[in-house]
C-alpha cells in the first residue's frame, strides 16, 4: 500500500518519496545559538528534518530564530500544552508532534487543527509503548501492538473530526518485535504515512543493532516513509547511522559503498586503515560506486568482482582492480592509490 504524502517544509514524507533521515536535538531549545550549532552539524551530517523540544514559552519564541537560520525543516515535539504548538506553528515550524491524548481534550485538539491546516503542515502522532492510556492497557492486558495502534488511530479520528488529515503516525517502543508488529497492524489498517523507529534504544552499541534490525525489517517490506534512530549520547550520531540503515536497504545510493573482507591470516595490507581512509575521503561523492578492500591476492580479486575497483592486498604492494580491466600491480601508498582511482572513476561515470 503507497501512503498518503505530507510535506514537511520541502521534505516529502511518504506517496513514494524517498525515505528520510530525522534525529532530534538535546540542547536547551532557549538556547538559539547552542541549539543552532547542533542543527547545523545534524544537517552537515545528512539529517533531511530535525525535531525540538518545545516545552514552554521562551522555547516556541525561539522558534523563529531557529526556522531562520536552520538549514532543513523544523519539527516541535509538544506535550501537554497545544497553545505551545500553536506558537510554534506561527513562528513558522514545518511540523508538529503531539499525543493528543493529553493536550486538554477535543476542544483543544480542533483549536489545533484550525492552525494546522490554516499554516498547511503535517503532524506526527506519536504513540510511545511507555505512554499508552490505561483503557487501553487494561483491555489488551498490557502492551501490545494492537493496543498502540488503537491508540494512534483514535487520536487520528479526533483531527479528523475537526476537519485535518495530514497525519504521520509512530508506533514506537523498547521491545523491538513489538514495534515492528505494531507498524505492520497499522500499515494494513490505514495509508497514513510512518516514522518508524526504535525509542530508548540505548547507547550506540546495542542502539543501532536495535534499530537496524527493527527499522530495517520494516524498511525492507515497504513500510515507513521517515526514521529516526534513537541513541542515548551526541544526536548528532544518529544521522549516520539512519543513513547506512537506508543505504543497506537500497534506498540510498548517494555514497561510495566500503566493502572490505574481516581479514585472515593471509592478510598482508591493513584493511582497516585503507578502508576508513578511504571512506573518510569520499563522503563529498554523491554517486554510488562500490569499493573493495581485500587484504590478499588469494580470496581478493574473485571476491571484489562484485566491486566498481578495488584493491587486492599482496606482500610488496597490492593490485588494483578496476571493473573491465585486468588487475595490476601498484605500491606506496595504497589508501591513496586508492583514492585518486575513486576519484577519476567518479569523474567518468
Amino acid at each position: 500500500m503507497q501512503t498518503r504524502q505530507v510535506f514537511a517544509g520541502n521534505v516529502a514524507i511518504g506517496g513514494g518519496a524517498l525515505v528520510s533521515v530525522q534525529t532530534m536535538t538535546n540542547t536547551d531549545t532557549r538556547d538559539v545559538a547552542d541549539t543552532l550549532a547542533q542543527i547545523r552539524r545534524m544537517a552537515d551530517a545528512g539529517a533531511d528534518i530535525v525535531r525540538v523540544s518545545v516545552y514552554d514559552e521562551a522555547c516556541a519564541e525561539a522558534v523563529r530564530a531557529l526556522v531562520d537560520g536552520s538549514p532543513v525543516p523544523l519539527v516541535a515535539d509538544i506535550h501537554f500544552d497545544h497553545r505551545l504548538a500553536i506558537r510554534a506553528i506561527e513562528n513558522g515550524i514545518a511540523k508538529v508532534r503531539i499525543n493528543p491524548g493529553n493536550i486538554g481534550g477535543e476542544a483543544n485538539v480542533r483549536a489545533l487543527a484550525d492552525c494546522l491546516k490554516q499554516h498547511r503542515i503535517p503532524v506526527r502522532i506519536g504513540v510511545n509503548s511507555g505512554s499508552i492510556e490505561k483503557e487501553i492497557l487494561a483491555k489488551y492486558g498490557g502492551v501490545t501492538p494492537q493496543g498502540m495502534v488503537e491508540s494512534g488511530l483514535n487520536h487520528a479520528r479526533m483531527l479528523e473530526r475537526a476537519g485535518y488529515d495530514d497525519i504521520v503516525l509512530s508506533f514506537k517502543a523498547t521491545n523491538v518485535r513489538t514495534m515492528i508488529e505494531a507498524c505492520r497492524l497499522a500499515h494494513q489498517q490505514t495509508d497514513y504515512p510512518q516514522h518508524i523507529g526504535v525509542t530508548e534504544s540505548g547507547t550506540a552499541d546495542v542502539g543501532v543493532v536495535k534499530s537496524a534490525v527493527g527499522i530495517g525489517t520494516l524498511l525492507m517490506e515497504g513500510i515507513g516513509d521517515t526514521i529516526r534512530v534513537s541513541i542515548s549520547g551526541d544526536p548528532v550520531q544518529e544521522v549516520p547511522a539512519g543513513l547506512n540503515i537506508l543505504r543497506a536497504c537500497g534506498l540510498r545510493s548517494d555514497f561510495v559503498e566500503i566493502i572490505s573482507c574481516p581479514t585472515c591470516g593471509r592478510t598482508c595490507i591493513d584493511v582497516e586503515g585503507i578502508a576508513n581512509a578511504v571512506r573518510s575521503a569520499t563522503l563529498d561523492i554523491k554517486k554510488h560506486i562500490r569499493v573493495a578492500v581485500m587484504g590478499c591476492i588469494v580470496n581478493g580479486p574473485g571476491e571484489a568482482k562484485e566491486a566498481d575497483l578495488g584493491i587486492a592486498g599482496g606482500r610488496d604492494g597490492g593490485a588494483l582492480i578496476v571493473k573491465g580491466q585486468p588487475p595490476r600491480a601498484v605500491r606506496g601508498d595504497l589508501a591513496e592509490i586508492l583514492i585518486q582511482e575513486v576519484r577519476r572513476y567518479a569523474a567518468e561515470h
